[in-house]
């Protein structure tokens, strides 16, 4: 939910009379779902916390673009006309989920029918309040996509978890088993032979920011610089 290839400088031939041009890969949009409503924060939505200098939405957009996405989709729930005012979200797609409040299974349905017809070959499904988890692991989860019936997640020491990579082929039968708070899980669960992993503990923490002694792993202070990724297809 991994190999990158280097051109090597050869020169392109021109296509013989008649023949078919070689399509391009249909690209892969980052889908981040920033719904939820922080209950166990006090009501504090989970896009708007602060972190490294700016707000989680905003981190966790930058992390898909540069991990190699194509645009990035945004489910918006909670606040979701203040994260629109605050937020600073270039070229990103805002999904509005009106029924945030049932779960991530929402705004997964939510997210996965706004790029209907948009021509994406996958998804990479993100979580908002995971901001250990930076461009390097959604890189390599991104690089295991081969087509729109790929399935692949990113795992931690054998664990599954985030982000996911959902083929546009799968993207009804997971919105069909997508709900309450339980997102794909249902689906990945059923194919769990099919599911590609690769392991990213090595460069990631999938910690969540679930409660208020999670919000001891924010940093509130001046903005670090982000480790470097490798270009990604």
């Amino acid at each position: 939910m991994e190999a990158n290839e280097e051109r090597t400088g050869a020169v392109a031939s021109r296509p013989a009379p008649g023949a078919r041009p070689t399509s391009e890969p249909r690209p892969v949009v980052g889908l981040l779902l920033a719904a939820g409503g922080g209950r166990r924060l006090g009501g504090r939505p989970k896009a708007l916390l602060p972190h490294d200098g700016r707000l989680l939405v905003e981190h966790a957009a930058e992390a898909l673009r540069t991990a190699g996405c194509a645009r990035v989709h945004i489910v918006l729930g909670a606040a979701a006309e203040e994260v629109r005012a605050r937020a600073e979200l270039p070229d990103c797609v805002l999904v509005d989920n009106p029924e945030w409040e049932e779960g991530m299974g929402s705004s997964l349905r939510a997210g996965l029918g706004s790029l209907a017809g948009t021509g994406a070959g996958a998804a990479l499904v993100a979580l908002v309040d995971q901001p250990g988890i930076g461009p390097r692991a959604m890189e390599r989860v991104l690089a295991a996509y081969t087509g729109p019936a790929s399935l692949a997640s990113a795992t931690y020491e054998g664990m599954r978890g985030h982000p996911v990579l959902l083929g546009a082929d799968l993207w009804e039968d997971v919105a069909a088993t997508a709900h309450g708070d339980r997102g794909a899980r249902a689906y990945l669960k059923a194919h769990g032979d099919a599911i590609r992993r690769v392991e990213c503990a090595d460069v990631a923490e999938p910690y969540d920011i679930d409660s208020e002694r999670d919000l001891r792993r924010l940093r509130t202070g001046p903005p670090t610089a982000p480790p470097a990724a490798g270009s990604a297809r």
